[in-house]
């Protein structure tokens, strides 16, 4: 019998439109693709794509914080990842840091551009080398890129860890020794102490209990406001997007579905995926009745995704032409970007 399962699509595009530098974004992103090969057989064939990120734009002001959603597996950590050049060579688009093309840098351009653009991993425990004590952690970028004279290193990792809220005695000490909020904290004075302009944040609060999370949040606030820092903040748990970030982008199956100030898309979602997830936040008053949209069905594949718009098969409000036309990404409000058959007219 023949094999009707449908074939995953080959074929790569790279059509976007190249867009001029702002000044006053520090971070472009324009129809950024990631994808991973498949491979099969003996001889390793690509047999398809996992297409983990596909075509994503947005733009970053500076000493802002952008929230990045979505459930488990839509993208959010590879855009990231992407944004930094940590997954290899990107399949297209373009990432643009200051005007400048990351993805068009030299090795020895890209090594001077590291010290700009840091990253805070989401398990604070397997990101710490168990064989460095803290101080080595935090001041061994430091010392490789040569940032402060070395009889100046001990007092700059000092300030630097009393800015996260670390004595000067545990540098001495190992990871193992330290709580889940501290070794957090290890991580951000390690991204800080290369002074950054542009930090990723993935789910760094994740795996801390509530209360440490306010705690880190506060942290990260304070650090922002006093070394002008900009953040794009990846997290599940919306009431903390909502609390720190200025601007909000939701992803769905490797795209971007909906981005706009925190304040429009919290009050005034467009797309219905957007609305669905919002609905899940729990209300603190148990006399409310929460209004819960229960999307039916798995996530799709990113090896195979569904022709045209990607949520057509979950989508309640679901129309013929979402079934074979992919969505536009248009302005809706000004700053509110949604792509959504609903608004064509």
């Amino acid at each position: 019998m023949a094999d009707k399962r449908e074939k995953p699509d080959l074929t790569i595009t790279d059509d976007y439109t190249p867009v001029t530098y702002d000044e006053q974004y520090i971070l472009m992103v324009n129809r950024l693709k990631k994808y991973f090969p498949i491979k099969d057989g003996l001889i390793a064939r690509t047999v398809g794509y996992v297409k983990a990120v596909d075509g994503v734009t947005f733009n970053l002001k500076r000493g802002t914080t952008m929230g990045l959603v979505g459930e488990s597996g839509c993208g959010k950590t590879t855009t990231g990842r992407a944004i930094l050049r940590l997954s290899g060579e990107k399949t297209g688009g373009q990432v643009l840091f200051n005007g400048q093309e990351v993805y068009d840098l030299s090795a020895r351009e890209m090594r001077k551009l590291r010290t700009q653009m840091q990253i805070i991993f989401q398990d604070p425990f397997s990101s710490l080398s168990p064989r460095l004590p803290v101080g080595e952690i935090i001041g061994e970028a430091v010392r490789e890129h040569g940032l402060v004279p070395a009889n100046e290193f001990d007092d700059y990792i000092d300030r630097i860890m009393d800015q996260c809220g670390l004595q000067p005695f545990h540098k001495d000490r190992y990871p193992h020794e330290f709580s889940g909020g501290q070794r957090q904290r290890i991580c951000i004075a390690r991204a800080l102490a290369l002074n950054p302009e542009f930090v990723v944040c993935d789910e760094p609060v994740s795996a801390l209990d509530v209360s440490i999370q306010a705690q880190i949040i506060n942290l990260l606030k304070d650090l922002q406001e006093k070394h002008d820092l900009t953040y794009l903040f990846i997290s599940h748990d919306l009431s903390v997007v909502e609390h720190i970030s200025d601007t909000v982008g939701v992803m769905y199956l490797g795209n971007l579905v909906e981005y706009g100030a925190t304040e429009d898309i919290f009050t005034h979602p467009l797309h219905p995926y957007t609305e669905a997830l919002f609905s899940a936040i729990p209300i603190p008053d148990p006399n409310a009745r929460m209004k819960r949209i229960v999307l039916e069905g798995s996530i799709p594949s990113p090896a195979n995704p569904p022709a045209g718009c990607k949520f057509h098969t979950r989508c309640e409000r679901c129309m013929e032409k979402c079934k074979t036309t992919a969505p536009e990404w248009k302005e809706m409000e000004p700053g509110h970007f949604c792509a959504c058959h609903l608004y064509d007219d």
